[in-house]
């Protein structure tokens, strides 16, 4: 069969039009991997020499998958497969794309061959040194914050000295720029780059060098750019540095799935490619081959309300299939039951546990579904860190066991430093030794400020129930100032401590010494699991955010109650409204064979029980849409 006579029309449509720029819209599982990776067979077949090609896209996984797709392809085809095979075209992501150029030409740019690539955390270190370096109070400044800035200007392709000719009026901007700046000195000392510097500085080299650029232009003559919804500023840049002489560009989007605005990602990218390139071609791909059509009817009524997208509607040649399963719980706990027991059944009936999928707006909905799963005895798989695992969780609890127990060394090494009080490794070091005397007589006095909230904190847990003791924690150690103070990821992690304090409400009713010994027995065993990153037989549970890009047979979307999901937020700055619709579109297109919603009624949100209004979103479906689901359990 000709490997064109595979496609759909629309598909078939992009894959011939070879030359010139080339826009496809494509809609939740309408092919568009399929669709790139056909197009470059066809460009092979066509004669185009295999390296003049590049693909690039965000992810590890999703370059691999298009690699595989590509030479699984290659091979079967008898006229392309051995050129292709020995010579294959570019399938990469932007970061790694940038560290490929960077290493072969960053000596312009003053760069070693073999510069370093520092991590989040190892940049925040370097953060805190240029902080200190300067003079600048972490007290008055959070470094996480401060790295939060310098990431989202690198991400708009603005140099930090760029940053400090803009910045002269507004104090706090001076304080980015002075930090920024020493913060890249420390980086060039290191022969280092951040993260954001494997494109910020890819951009700088082919703009200061127009040779280098050029030579990059000539070779990679057809460029494909997968979920160009999702790219930013530099990597827009970027990309259209690339392709400007020879306008041999497809790119592959959907606004509907555009849901990383909060971090850079400018979906209106797709409009201005129309713009930038007047003489391309525009393609439609509405098909799915995912969803059944109840699910893809409701996707289309929830995301017909946006303002800000390319009219498309979604069909299927699939089955109508089951109706979307609704269930009202009376409270968290009853809606997680409901799930782990709706989760078994469809086990036994013999659905393979990897292919259910359990989604939520905000990580710290986990918790009660774990322990749902864990008396229903249903395998289950986190993705991301546990509840118990997450270092703010670990934080709180290393407070409380540093403050029962003085000798506890590692907890108290933990929690010295949280928040920021400028005891350094050399004062720790003194301590664990034994030589507190010998410490200069300010050092002394944090510490044994320290040791006052550790003295508080213990005989507040001797007269208390757990859940307030939690809350005194989070008040008197700092921890919830500081966290408020460190933007979107500060408040996600506050978010996740206060569900803590939800944990403790399960042993307020036994005596005190018992309750604490109790919840912390819990914790301790709870932590005491596999590793995330092995692979592991079970449901999956996961933010929605990180099932972008995934697909499940039987879906479950948690939580979706009033300003939870659609979120509200927990700062001043308003969420974008039609970035949560979109997120509840992208959770919705995940499920190929069964959708299942759900809400609580009351919730406990930081010790205090909330009653709920239904989310927004369930009422945007038509109720002939809809079937209500009923608990499985007896109630004796």
């Amino acid at each position: 069969m000709n490997y064109l006579d595979q496609l759909n029309p629309p598909q078939r449509e992009a894959v011939e039009y070879l030359t010139g720029p080339l826009l496809v819209i494509a809609g939740a599982g309408a092919g568009k991997t399929r669709t790139i990776a056909y197009r470059i067979l066809h460009l092979i077949e066509s004669g185009v020499n295999p390296d003049s090609i590049l693909a690039i896209t965000f992810t590890n996984k999703a370059a691999r998958e298009m690699r595989e797709r590509v030479e699984k392809l290659l091979r079967h085809d008898k006229a392309s497969g051995e050129v292709g095979l020995k010579n294959m075209p570019m399938l990469t992501t932007f970061h790694s794309f940038g560290v490929y150029v960077l290493r072969h030409n960053g000596t312009r740019l003053g760069l070693s061959a073999h510069f370093s690539i520092f991590d989040r955390d190892e940049s925040l270190a370097k953060i805190k040194e240029a902080m200190r370096a300067i003079g600048i109070d972490e007290k008055r400044f959070e470094p996480r914050k401060v790295l939060t800035v310098i990431s989202r200007q690198k991400g708009d392709n603005i140099s930090a000295r760029e940053f400090a000719s803009t910045q002269s009026n507004n104090p706090y901007s001076k304080i980015i720029s002075q930090v920024w700046l020493r913060y890249d000195e420390l980086l060039k000392a290191n022969k280092a780059l951040d993260f954001d510097d494997l494109l910020l500085k890819t951009v700088e080299l082919f703009k200061a060098n127009p040779d280098i650029l050029a030579s990059y232009q000539d070779r990679f003559k057809y460029i494909h750019i997968d979920e160009y919804q999702d790219t930013n500023v530099v990597q827009y840049e970027l990309t259209n540095l690339l392709a400007e002489k020879y306008k041999n560009i497809c790119v592959v989007g959907d606004m509907d799935q555009s849901i990383y605005g909060w971090r850079g990602a400018d979906f209106t990218n797709l409009l201005r490619f129309e713009k930038d390139y007047k003489e391309a071609k525009t393609i439609l791909l509405e098909e799915n081959y995912r969803s059944t059509q109840t699910i893809l009817s409701a996707a289309n009524q929830v995301i017909q309300k946006n303002k800000q997208r390319h009219e498309k509607n979604l069909f299927t040649k699939n089955k109508e299939g089951a109706r979307i399963g609704l269930y009202t719980g009376l409270e968290e706990g009853d809606e997680a039951r409901f799930v782990a027991q709706k989760a078994k059944e469809l086990i036994s009936e013999g659905t393979n546990p990897n292919e259910i999928a359990v989604l939520y707006r905000a990580n710290f909905q986990s918790r009660v579904l774990e322990e749902a799963c864990l008396q229903e005895n249903v395998p289950y798989q986190v993705l991301g860190t546990r509840f118990f695992e997450r270092k703010e969780i670990k934080d709180v609890v290393a407070f409380i066991r540093a403050s029962l127990n003085p000798e506890d060394w590692e907890s108290m090494k933990r929690v010295i430093n949280i928040p920021a009080r400028g005891i350094g490794k050399t004062t720790l070091m003194k301590l664990a030794a034994g030589q507190f005397e010998e410490l200069p007589a300010t050092m002394k006095q944090k510490i044994s400020q320290f040791k006052k909230i550790l003295s508080e904190v213990s005989d507040f847990a001797t007269q208390n129930k757990p859940s307030e003791l939690i809350k005194f924690i989070i008040e008197h150690s700092g921890l919830e100032k500081s966290l408020k103070e460190d933007g979107e990821d500060g408040q996600e992690r506050l978010e996740n401590i206060k569900e803590l304090v939800n944990v403790a409400t399960k042993y307020d009713n036994l005596p005190t010494e018992e309750a604490i010994e109790a919840m912390m027995t819990e914790i301790a065993l709870a932590t005491d699991q596999d590793e995330l990153d092995q692979p592991k037989s079970g449901i999956k549970l996961m933010t929605v955010h990180a099932a972008k890009g995934l697909e499940f047979d039987y879906v479950f979307i948690t939580g979706l109650e009033q300003d939870l999901f659609p979120h509200a937020g927990m700062s001043d700055e308003k969420r974008d409204g039609e970035e949560e619709r979109r997120l509840f579109y992208v959770a919705v297109t995940r499920a190929r064979h069964k959708l299942y919603l759900s809400y609580a009624q009351t919730r406990q949100v930081f010790g205090q029980r909330r009653v709920n209004m239904p989310s927004e979103f369930i009422f945007d479906i038509d109720e002939e849409l809809i079937e209500t689901e009923s608990g499985l359990w007896t109630i004796i």
